[in-house]
């Protein structure tokens, strides 16, 4: 039931997204909603609606009295493809425009599948809503059973196609990456936790790349890249922290200009996940520092290119 409403009230804040500065008159939002819901849409129930987003996402839907329209207060942030909120509704309105899809878009939509993002995303969502601890029956790749693991959901992360719990453990004492795809059973329990106290996820994980949380102080990295590779770089980049070097910058650094190359640089904490894009790109992009990082991409290309000879 909770997730049900949790879904309604992300389709009420897109269509009012949708809709813009101009907004909606209640007749329209009745309309809108028994379209896409199949029911009537009272008034009763659009403010008790109202109330309740404003509760869970802090988005105020106002009210123009000279034209009884209704309207997102400061909805730009609300698009922001930045803003906090933009990632909660987007990932929501992908999820319900989807559900359409099988229904009215038969053959027209083509997306990839993302496992984990349809059976559990919701409860976790709810549980987080209300700071309810979780109990997920959890079975790691690495071993033949599952074990059971009780959680304080704190926040869901999305990376290469695959959502993760960021929690609590209680048995393990500690904050721990749980991967949704590997969840065989969910739980949302009455027991409550608070929140620490300033927590953000994306901070947490700033100097991170992939899953991993950080095991160390984070590092420059500094690669270069082909001309074609680095348009890719600079719309999609490998890293939130990349930088591209301009000639000065690299020759401070003393590094080699070379022509049709173009240096970038991030700052992370490196891991298998980091080392393994870098093998992905092939020769499309050199690490150049720290040498550590640069020989284990190396010895990965190397074993890889021994299993073609």
């Amino acid at each position: 039931m909770v997730t049900e409403l949790l879904q309604k009230y992300i389709w009420l804040v897109q269509t009012f997204v949708r809709a813009g500065e101009r907004g909606l008159s209640l007749g329209e939002i009745a309309d809108r909603w028994e379209d896409r819901f199949d029911s009537p849409y009272s008034r009763r129930t659009f403010n008790n609606h109202r109330e309740a987003i404003y509760d869970v996402f802090g988005i105020n839907i106002g009210c123009n009295r000279s034209t009884n329209r209704y309207f997102i207060e400061y909805s730009e942030d609300v698009s922001d493809e930045n803003a906090e909120t933009a990632w909660l509704i987007n990932t929501f309105t992908v999820n319900n425009m989807l559900a359409l899809g099988k229904e009215r878009l038969s053959g027209r939509v083509s997306v990839e599948d993302i496992p984990s993002g349809h059976t559990f995303l919701t409860n976790v969502m709810d549980a987080m809503t209300g700071s309810h601890e979780i109990v997920i029956d959890y079975h790691k790749y690495t071993r033949a059973e599952s074990e059971q693991f009780t959680l304080r959901p704190y926040a869901i992360k999305e990376v290469a196609k695959r959502w993760y719990i960021v929690a609590y453990c209680i048995e393990r004492k500690a904050l721990r990456v749980y991967g949704l795809d590997r969840v065989t059973s969910l739980e949302i329990t009455d027991k409550t936790f608070r929140m620490p106290k300033d927590f953000d996820v994306d901070e947490i994980f700033a100097t991170s790349f992939g899953i991993y949380l950080p095991d160390g102080p984070g590092r420059t990295i500094i690669f270069r890249a082909t001309e074609k590779e680095a348009r890719f770089l600079r719309d999609l980049p490998i890293h939130s922290s990349q930088k591209e070097l301009n000639i000065r910058e690299v020759r401070a650094l003393d590094l080699e200009s070379m022509e049709g190359m173009v240096y970038f640089s991030i700052f992370v904490c490196p891991n298998t996940d980091l080392i393994m894009e870098f093998c992905r790109r092939g020769a499309r992009v050199e690490v150049i520092s720290p040498a550590d990082v640069r020989d284990a991409v190396s010895k990965e290309l190397r074993e890889a290119a021994r299993l073609y000879r």
